[in-house]
């Protein structure tokens, strides 16, 4: 996996960039602003892109915006010492496909690269319990949109658990189901929200307010 590096702390940057490459990743870049984030990441083409969110010039969360709207298919991680929710609820608006801290100790940080590279998003431990308060606080008097969209019941179900970041064993152990029902039913969602990647189906969910259906 071809990896960019965007943070303002050269030295962070250097000890990133020796880790990820000790596992086997390849650093293509860094940069020290948001402009030189967007500049490598159209020139380079990584497949990765590890993003600060607080930058000279743009932003990490303008950066990301320019990044995915050039290139939808490179993955965006938040890797921040924020853990502001507002910051993360625009971040995954934003298109980045996880949302990591940097106080992350080095084995659960290598699992969560290593779920990135599978294509799952991945979360620190305690925000998807944000994001899941953000869910009920929206959807508070409102009518679920989920209807609207033509998803089923179990799809309602897999979107609740996509939305907390869980990967697809997960899901399925937690549905009882196999983890290729459940990559049909994400491909379903996909396909009915129009939408390209996991990352925007989970800001799809936090703008909406979705939660788990109630039993009647």
């Amino acid at each position: 996996m071809r990896v960019l590096l965007a943070d303002d702390h050269a030295l962070f940057r250097a000890g990133l960039a020796s880790l990820l490459r000790a596992w086997g990743l390849e650093v293509v870049g860094q940069a020290a602003d948001g402009d030189e984030a967007i500049a490598l990441a159209k020139s380079l083409r990584p497949d990765l892109v590890f993003m600060d969110l607080n930058m000279p010039n743009r932003t990490g969360l303008e950066a990301t915006r320019a990044i995915k709207a050039e290139s939808p298919d490179t993955q965006v991680v938040i890797l921040t010492v924020s853990d502001d929710e507002q910051d993360l609820f625009e971040a995954i608006k934003a298109g980045a496909e996880g949302y990591l801290l940097k106080n992350l100790g080095e084995r659960e940080f290598a699992d969560l690269v290593g779920q990135i590279g599978r294509g799952e998003p991945a979360m620190s431990p305690g925000l998807a319990k944000k994001l899941l308060r953000e869910f009920a606080r929206v959807n508070e008097g409102s009518r679920r949109p989920d209807e609207e969209a033509g998803l089923t019941e179990r799809e309602c179900e897999a979107l609740e658990h996509l939305a907390r970041g869980k990967t697809n064993r997960e899901i399925g152990a937690a549905l009882f189901i196999s983890e290729n029902t459940v990559s049909f039913h994400v491909k379903n969602i996909l396909g009915k929200l129009h939408m390209r990647n996991r990352a925007e189906v989970v800001g799809w969910a936090v703008e909406h307010g979705l939660v788990r259906r109630q039993s009647a």
